[in-house]
């Protein structure tokens, strides 16, 4: 089964949380009420320093995507 990209998530034991889930390489989750990342990889010490400057890439996209989709549902 192939997903998309990005996938919205919520939880109730969160109610004010937003989550976004990065389905690609490299895999996350996000909570956009704070920004928080959760990697679902494990990465080496190389890999993490190319992450650190890439992590505000992967919050702006999250964001945007998430944006698209409310944008979607008003509509």
């Amino acid at each position: 089964m192939e997903f998309p990209k990005y996938l919205l998530g919520d939880n109730t034991d969160y109610p004010t949380a937003i989550f976004v889930i990065h389905t690609h390489y490299p895999r996350f989750i996000i909570n956009l009420e704070n920004d928080e990342v959760e990697w679902l990889e494990d990465f080496s010490p190389e890999d993490e320093k190319e992450l650190t400057t890439e992590t505000e890439n992967f919050v702006v996209e999250a964001t945007a995507f998430y944006d698209r989709e409310v944008a979607r549902y008003q509509d």
